[in-house]
């Protein structure tokens, strides 16, 4: 465990509120298993529970069985999401939140950082493993899965690999945790092919952890024939993007088989959500206002389900309340029975909510300057209301400042703006956004089109040799 763990009492229990017993009758371990699966650029209305047309039966089977997040929220892209999931804490704190790690980033997850993985090793689990994509650094091996707590690791280190070939920039991203990875098909098979083969690695009186970051449906648009047939009323990239959801359901159905086939459904956690909203081209983010890279809802308010038939997460439940990407972590914790975590989560336990109790209101903190325009854009979220914030980065020398307030528990499409008649509420939302913001580590990631010099070749191999 890392140094900057606060060594309090450990508890090897699973919270009495969980319903679920800590051993069996026999002295055998029932700790429950825990699934996290990620969809990529997913949009809120692209599964069936949300009356898409795309065929999602067995998303929708965790939404029906399990309980439906209405109000989860995500960053507006990918690697921010994926850094506070891991950890519990908003990005910010640790240079991830404004921007992606591309191809080339001299950038990652912070060694010094807590990951769920190594979190789950001090709680007993033996057995820890990530499916897909890991975007979270990829340039020096301190950064990748094997070195975040994983004991297993198939997938790509960058995000946007070709599906048939695994290319990206004229290199093969595949891997097997501490080496380069020679299986070959389409990308969203690999990843619940090795989904299915760590399930079924791991012995049945043991535990586990697995986190299946889907690369689909983000691009390249790219599907099999086979799945594309099945969406005659579509065309173009928007029959490709259903084609490519509907394969990704079809592998989580392969891993919901695999828990029924060795009984261990009904105590098994899954979680299942997107990193952001879908991007505009393709797809449908309604009822929400915006897409991917924007702080409206439809960036940041993303489709999710949960279910834990022991863990009372079942029946169909609509749940309201305000959770998203910073509370897995503690509420993994919690599921695990550890109480030894990191100082300065910013995320909460968010069981009770989805059990169906109310939260407390609570401010959601959202932040992107990712191109090269040097604008930062904030919202702040609340049950009431929501601020949405842009002003000019530190380095922009051009005076720029624009405030929208929407009354979000009545105006979810963001279309009335307030910002006039509430100054007050103004002033003090953007008093709240600095708070958070002045949390900033100094070191931030550079914005994705910053480019950086390298001494070595322009492309070097996706498996760092250092």
């Amino acid at each position: 465990m890392k140094s900057r763990l606060l060594y309090t009492t450990l508890l090897f229990v699973l919270h009495a509120f969980a319903g679920v017993d800590s051993f069996a009758e026999n002295g055998t371990n029932t700790k429950p298993n825990i699934i996290i699966i990620l969809a990529d650029d997913l949009g809120y209305a692209d599964v069936g529970f949300h009356g898409s047309d795309i065929k999602t039966p067995n998303i929708d089977r965790i939404a029906t069985e399990g309980v439906v997040l209405e109000k989860y929220y995500a960053c507006p892209m990918c690697s921010p999401t994926r850094a506070g999931l891991m950890t519990g804490r908003y990005p910010i704190r640790f240079g991830l939140m404004r921007s992606v790690v591309p191809p080339q980033r001299e950038f990652g997850l912070p060694p010094e950082e807590t990951t769920i993985a190594e979190m789950l090793s001090e709680a007993g689990y033996k057995y820890r493993g990530i499916t897909g994509k890991w975007h979270l650094g990829h340039r020096q091996k301190k950064w990748i899965p094997a070195n975040q707590g994983y004991t297993f690791f198939e997938g790509c280190h960058n995000g946007a690999v070709d599906y048939f070939t695994q290319e990206r920039n004229g290199e093969r991203d595949w891997q097997e945790l501490t080496k380069p990875s020679e299986k070959k098909g389409y990308t969203t098979d690999l990843i619940g092919d090795a989904a299915v083969e760590f399930i079924q690695s791991v012995p049945k009186s043991e535990p586990f952890f697995l986190y299946v970051p889907f690369t689909a449906p983000h691009s390249p648009f790219q599907a099999k024939e086979v799945d594309m047939e099945k969406y005659p009323n579509r065309n173009g990239d928007k029959k490709v993007y259903a084609a490519m959801i509907d394969c990704m359901d079809q592998n989580i159905g392969r891993i919901l088989a695999s828990l029924e086939d060795r009984g261990q459904l009904d105590n098994t956690f899954i979680l299942f959500c997107s990193d952001n909203g879908g991007v505009k081209k393709v797809a449908d983010n309604s009822p929400h206002r915006g897409s991917k890279l924007t702080v409206y809802q439809g960036g940041i308010n993303v489709v999710a389900a949960a279910w834990w038939p022991a863990g009372n997460i079942s029946g169909g439940k609509i749940i309201e309340e305000t959770v998203g990407y910073i509370d897995v972590f503690p509420t993994i914790a919690g599921i695990a029975g550890n109480d030894q975590l990191p100082a300065e989560l910013d995320g909460i336990d968010m069981i009770k909510a989805l059990q169906g109790e109310k939260l407390t209101d609570r401010t959601w903190f959202t932040y992107i300057d990712q191109n090269g325009e040097k604008v930062e854009q904030f919202a702040l979220n609340t049950n009431e209301w929501k601020l949405v914030w842009r002003r000019n980065a530190a380095d922009n020398s051009v005076k720029q400042e624009q405030t929208e307030l929407y009354r979000i528990c009545e105006d979810g499409a963001e279309e009335l703006n307030l910002n006039q008649a509430q100054k007050e509420i103004v002033e003090q939302l953007k008093a709240d956004i600095d708070k958070i913001y002045n949390l900033k580590a100094k070191t931030q990631i550079p914005r994705y089109d910053e480019k950086e010099r390298f001494s070595g070749p322009v492309m070097p191999k996706w498996f760092p040799e250092n």
